[in-house]
């Protein structure tokens, strides 16, 4: 059986790894995660979630195969990183407010031989949002960490009027397609342990 190494640090994809029935050794890569001139958003997603798995390859036990993601906000091409103050929270929100946004994330999943990925694309709508309820969602701390500055599975779902595409991807992972990823990699995942 093939173990799995998850490329990052973030808790909200171990959680989603865990809601599939994966557990996961945790190695952070560390990688530059600046956007190339010319480089578009999706490639730029792809890029990154291929150089995480990648990173962290020769760290890895012959049983083991290594999962790197990356998830950016994205608004007419123009990627929305987090922000680092109330100010860059603020032009973002503005951004994303009674309008369409679409979230971009990779996963990738490296071992010994190659490396395979995929993009999944979700579209966003916002309702419109206040000064008010900007500066209230900034306050309560949860924007600070989070690209294009919400989290769809905390306090910011009440900004988002609906989504077209996976919501597990626009929290950080899209499970439908890692859990592909893992089955073609010998990974066990909840659903393919079941015996007919």
């Amino acid at each position: 059986m093939t173990r799995l190494v998850l490329a990052s640090a973030s808790a909200r994809r171990r959680e989603l790894l865990q809601q599939i029935g994966v557990s996961a050794r945790v190695l952070p890569a560390d990688i530059d995660e600046s956007v190339h001139n010319g480089e578009s958003a999706s490639a730029y997603v792809s890029r990154l979630a291929i150089e995480k798995a990648e990173a962290v390859r020769h760290q890895l036990e012959n049983d083991e195969v290594s999962l790197g993601s990356d998830t950016s906000v994205v608004v007419g091409g123009k990627i929305l990183g987090k922000p680092d103050s109330l100010t860059e929270a603020r032009v973002m929100l503005h951004l994303l407010s009674a309008s369409r946004h679409q979230v971009m994330t990779a996963v990738a999943l490296a071992g010994a031989g190659s490396t395979r990925h995929r993009l999944v694309v979700t579209d966003v709508w916002f309702r419109p949002i206040t000064d008010a309820q900007i500066d209230a969602y900034w306050a309560s701390g949860e924007p600070q960490d989070k690209a294009g500055a919400y989290g769809i599975q905390g306090l910011g779902a009440v900004f988002v009027d609906r989504i077209e595409g996976s919501y597990s991807a626009v929290v950080g992972l899209p499970l439908a397609e890692t859990a592909e990823l893992l089955e073609e990699a010998g990974v066990p995942v909840w659903q393919l342990s079941v015996k007919n």
